[in-house]
């Protein structure tokens, strides 16, 4: 049933108009009708009851001022469908769909010609806006797009071949005008973003990664928040607000693959792609290439009016040109590594050239930054050994520099995960005390650096993994103390609040899943298992059907379990809980793994779970699943 064809057949009962007074909805239209519509964008998921139980869903009337609509309420009182009037023109304008309880949809005509030109996603749905300017059912741009709901929605043009879709996220000339992007910036991210249609074709011709069948799973990136790109850089004549190397992890028929969807920039209240998704074919390395907006312009390395020498010019060209030339994710290992060692060799050259200490640092940051992420991506020889070279440059060029505890960081960081990923048994152990060893001497030398923060946040998860509460514990509350401003010692504060929880009551409350708040007092009486978990936590899912299991032979006595879910907007939480018959209500707040709850209890791993008295104690903030087979039913016993 078209909108037109549906507005012609209910206008008069939705309009609440005296005709809509004086006759009873049942005489004008059936529940059968109303449940028959559907929303006009693809892939919504709303509640319709089964056929058997439309008897016992009604429809009522309501009006607010000129506003006036009808409501449709399911077997359980719960709301399915609300149709409004917003203007009083005897003409429904808006179609609003609920699931449990809570809108998650809501097409809009905003110019009365009985077509829906404007689409909503609300609450557990996320928050895309988008307009249908031409009113034919495909979304032509957004007015708001998360981050996360812009790799979504690239992901979800590609497995569907929807060339307009694409180019719906990716940047365009508009908005380069909105950023004030400088001319020669501007240029540089619409070329990359030139013909999408062909590009996307290229693309998936050679993929095997992206199917008809490809769903998004969740966003990924190398940065935990994204970035502010000053206007001094001289890309633009305001803040740029940016995501670098971001990844979209996808599931294709039950295997996980990934694409690279690279540069992400914020154009007011929508996120925008800089270049066409790749997908990481078999087993390809991501080539470690920078966005161009991260990268700093030739304006930025200037020092006030003077301009840059003709040997940092040449380089600089260099430079420009071996980017433009960078290899694509079809890359081999061989042709990345060629590309990041020259790459190195060239920003090398240039730190060593530079007309100020300033600009100095900026070249040695960009050699520090790429040759860390390539040698953990094993595109890099003896890439620790070069780190420490450049930490040694600085120590004799610019002693006092903070970039010497920068370099060194990541020295050790990059050096620790290439042991571990190549120890096996017993030797991890040893990687992991020399980790610890390295940790401790970098306190010692840089106790209050930026780096020292991350250092002893380092430092107190491996002593908790290695169960040793005790040590962890003491440095959280060091790096809570020392570095109380900084985004580690949040999460450490949090971690501190999770570690000393056994003994005392569990203090948690959220927006549910399924609406309103959820307060873990209301289970007082009760034994309850507090799971913090994602639909992209592989061990959550292989442990999930032995906790159903669990629960369901000692629900009976009085055993609950609630989910914490630390998925990112967009994420298929609802699709996952039906998929895995779920049984129990979740707290779901915006953030992910960054979410209120997750920084609350300071949340390092998934699954973490509590185990709760009926005292509403906790016993354990750490349970694994076989500690719950064990004393969920001693503390079941009256």
């Amino acid at each position: 049933m078209s909108v037109s064809t549906w507005r012609t057949c209910v206008w008069v009962v939705v309009s609440l108009g005296m005709a809509a007074a004086a006759v009873p909805a049942s005489a004008q239209v059936t529940i059968e009708q109303i449940l028959k519509y559907k929303p006009v964008q693809p892939g919504v998921e709303y509640e319709t009851p089964p056929p058997e139980e439309f008897s016992k869903c009604k429809i009522e009337v309501e009006r607010s001022g000129k506003s006036s609509g009808w409501v449709v309420y399911g077997p359980a009182g719960q709301i399915l469908r609300r149709f409004v009037d917003t203007d009083g023109d005897n003409t429904v304008d808006q179609w609003r769909y609920y699931l449990h309880g809570l809108e998650v949809y809501r097409d809009i005509d905003t110019n009365g010609n009985n077509e829906v030109d404007q689409s909503r996603w609300l609450n557990l749905a996320g928050t895309r806006w988008g307009i249908d300017a031409n009113e034919d059912g495909k979304i032509d741009r957004w007015l708001r797009l998360s981050a996360e709901e812009a790799s979504r929605e690239a992901i979800h043009a590609l497995a569907h071949r929807d060339e307009r879709a694409l180019a719906a996220v990716l940047i365009d000339a508009q908005d380069v005008r909105a950023l004030g992007l400088k001319k020669e910036m501007a240029d540089e991210l619409l070329k990359a973003v030139t013909n999408p249609a062909q590009q996307m074709r290229d693309v998936l011709t050679r993929s095997k990664t992206i199917t008809g069948g490809t769903k998004w799973v969740r966003f990924d990136s190398s940065m935990l928040m994204p970035n502010l790109i000053p206007r001094e850089t001289g890309h633009a004549d305001r803040d740029l607000v940016v995501y670098e190397n971001v990844m979209a992890i996808v599931d294709n028929g039950g295997q996980t693959g990934f694409v690279q969807i690279g540069e992400l920039v914020q154009v007011g209240d929508v996120w925008k792609l800089t270049s066409i998704p790749q997908p990481i074919e078999g087993e390809q390395l991501q080539v470690v290439v920078g966005g161009l907006l991260m990268q700093p312009s030739v304006a930025a390395l200037t020092t006030g009016s003077v301009q840059l020498s003709p040997q940092v010019q040449k380089l600089v060209e260099q430079l420009q040109k071996l980017d433009e030339a960078a290899p694509g994710p079809m890359a081999t290992a061989a042709e990345a590594t060629r590309y990041n060692v020259a790459r190195a060799k060239l920003l090398q050259d240039l730190a060593e050239a530079a007309d100020s200490a300033e600009d100095r640092e900026l070249w040695q940051r960009q050699l520090i930054d790429l040759l860390a992420a390539a040698v953990q991506m094993d595109c890099y020889p003896n890439g620790v050994a070069e780190l420490e070279a450049v930490e040694k440059t600085l120590r004799s060029s610019s002693p006092q520099s903070e970039l010497i505890p920068y370099a060194r960081f990541q020295r050790l960081y990059a050096d620790y995960n290439i042991r571990l990923r190549s120890a096996e048994g017993e030797e991890r152990a040893k990687v992991q005390e020399a980790w610890v060893q390295s940790l401790e001497q970098f306190l010692k030398d840089y106790p209050r650096t930026e780096e020292a923060a991350d250092a002893l946040l380092q430092l107190a998860v491996s002593h908790e993994f290695a169960g040793k509460v005790d040590l962890a514990v003491q440095r959280y509350e060091q790096l809570v103390r020392e570095h109380g401003e900084s985004p580690a010692a949040r999460r450490g504060t949090g971690a501190l609040r999770r570690l000393k929880q056994v003994g005392s009551s569990l203090n948690l409350a959220g927006k549910g899943l399924s609406g309103g708040t959820i307060d873990v007092r209301a289970y007082r009486g009760k034994v309850l298992a507090v799971v913090f978990w994602a639909t992209w936590c592989k061990p959550c899912t292989e442990e999930l059907p032995q906790l159903i299991e669990l629960y369901r032979q000692h629900r009976a006595a009085g055993f609950e379990v609630l989910g914490v879910n630390l998925d990112s907007p967009g994420a298929p939480v609802q699709q996952y809980l039906q998929e895995h018959k779920v049984p129990w209500p979740h707290i779901a707040e915006e953030g992910g793994l960054e979410s209120r709850p997750a920084q609350e209890f300071g949340i390092i791993t998934l699954p973490t779970m509590f185990l709760v008295d009926k005292q509403g104690n906790v016993v354990s903030s750490g349970a694994s699943l076989e500690e719950l087979k064990t004393k969920v039913p001693e503390l079941l016993k009256p």
